[in-house]
């Protein structure tokens, strides 16, 4: 018999919905509030990352936390409201906005991150592993489940794991994580301009915009920079600094080839 908490043994698939924004689908399906023999509301966390497809730059992880009350909302356009959901569908101002009020909302809420040197060194999904461990380590107290966007739990024991496709737009959790964790990374790569100003970070927050490519192509990779991507296989005057991970040495093992 399973010890996992109700509805944690299998995702279920996304169910239609006129809802525009995340709701609590699937916390409801892990069980929320008290059951008939007095026990606790699972404390359940969010998580969800930005920046894993970036040439330069950490991925972010956030954990988030609710007390499972209604989220907060912004005013919209002909007295409409705008909804929390997944950062990539609202506007960089809606975010901004969401990311001003969501921590006053949420139980908690923290961050965690993975330099490029990390990503370079141990590989994405490592890489991704150890910032969402520091995200929720860092919370001030852990988690019963761990729900994360996706069908991949890059996490593992001893983290209780949900995988759903789509959380970020049917968790309200995973959904304030993604806000959090975008309006975080984007700020921290907008803050690397006045260093590097021919590189576009601030628009392009690390991924291949047209301006990034050409000032890769004409300086070079920085500091911060993925050297282990192969966007380094198509510029052949910086070929050379390209670091390559021995599958077979485990973790850490880097040569420049």
């Amino acid at each position: 018999m399973s010890d996992a908490l109700p509805g944690l043994e299998a995702g279920r698939p996304p169910e239609p919905s006129g809802r525009v924004g995340a709701g609590y689908e699937i916390e409801r399906s892990l069980g929320l509030g008290p059951d008939s023999r007095g026990r606790r509301t699972p404390r359940i966390a969010g998580v969800d990352e930005v920046g894993r497809g970036a040439w330069a730059g950490p991925v972010v992880v956030c954990a988030a936390v609710t007390d499972l009350s209604p989220p907060p909302e912004l005013p919209g356009r002909g007295g409409r409201t705008v909804a929390l959901t997944d950062s990539k569908l609202l506007t960089a101002s809606q975010r901004e906005a969401f990311a001003e009020v969501l921590p006053g909302w949420l139980s908690s809420y923290a961050l965690g991150s993975a330099s490029p040197q990390e990503i370079d060194e141990l590989g994405m999904t490592e890489a991704l592993r150890r910032a969402a461990v520091r995200a929720l380590e860092a919370l001030p107290e852990p988690p019963d489940v761990v729900i994360l966007d996706g069908k991949h739990d890059f996490l593992g024991a001893p983290w209780r794991v949900r995988c759903e496709v789509k959380a970020d737009q049917r968790s309200v959790t995973v959904a304030a994580a993604s806000v959090i964790a975008k309006v975080h990374r984007d700020r921290l790569m907008a803050g690397l301009e006045a260093g590097f100003p021919s590189y576009g970070f601030a628009a392009s927050a690390g991924y291949p915009s047209p301006v990034h490519q050409r000032a890769l192509a004409e300086l070079g990779p920085t500091p911060h920079h993925r050297l282990s991507w192969s966007y380094l296989d198509d510029l052949p005057r910086w070929r050379h600094l390209k670091k390559h991970r021995d599958p077979l040495a485990g973790s850490g093992q880097l040569s420049l080839m």
